[in-house]
């Protein structure tokens, strides 16, 4: 086994994984993870594309990778920065 099907294989299973979590709508933390593992998925089907030179693959991989990166931004990370951000009040406090 080569080492571009080891990861044909790698982005098939964790897209078909990161399908069906998000399909599932179990709530925005699983449904982050899902994109998480979408992420994985494009990350393996870019390398696997640039070893076999396949320049669409690479394009339509690498436009998923900047979607899955704003779902996992929409679902796990917005919320908790922009709770930070409200508690601080946008202030810092230091004591002396």
């Amino acid at each position: 086994m080569t080492f571009a099907t080891l990861l044909e294989w790698a982005a098939t299973g964790s897209g078909i994984v990161a399908a069906v979590i998000v399909s599932l709508n179990l709530g925005p933390t699983k449904t982050g993870w899902g994109f998480v593992v979408f992420t994985f998925s494009s990350v393996c089907w870019i390398a696997t594309a640039v070893i076999q030179g396949e320049t669409a693959l690479t394009i339509q991989n690498a436009v998923l990778f900047v979607i899955n990166v704003i779902g996992i931004w929409r679902y796990l990370l917005a919320d908790s920065v922009r709770g930070q951000a409200a508690g601080s009040g946008g202030v810092t406090q230091t004591t002396a």
